[in-house]
């Protein structure tokens, strides 16, 4: 899975190519191996991730993703997990 930083600008304007400051955080992760954690979508009979609605290096943004799948798809099993083990589970059930 490759990621990459696009940057618009409009028709016929040349492209930026001043130097750009680094960022303190490093350069982008080019591999998903590299963002750990995951937000998955399960389809509504539970078999199978339908939707992968997140992917993070950070597990502060993990959760956040995570809470937020389970208010925009109620009523669908949600998981977070950190690499291959799962996290936290939502079983898309209301009491």
């Amino acid at each position: 899975m490759n990621f990459g930083v696009h940057q618009l600008h409009p028709p016929g304007e040349p492209p930026d190519e001043t130097p750009k400051t680094p960022s303190p955080l490093g350069e982008f992760p080019q591999d998903g191996e590299d963002l750990p954690y995951k937000v998955e979508v399960w389809d509504e009979a539970g078999k199978f991730v339908e939707l992968l609605v997140a992917v993070s290096v950070s597990p502060a943004i993990g959760y956040a993703a995570y809470f937020a799948a389970t208010r925009e798809y109620p009523g669908r099993a949600i998981t977070l997990r950190h690499k291959s083990s799962v996290i936290s589970r939502w079983t898309g059930k209301t009491h």
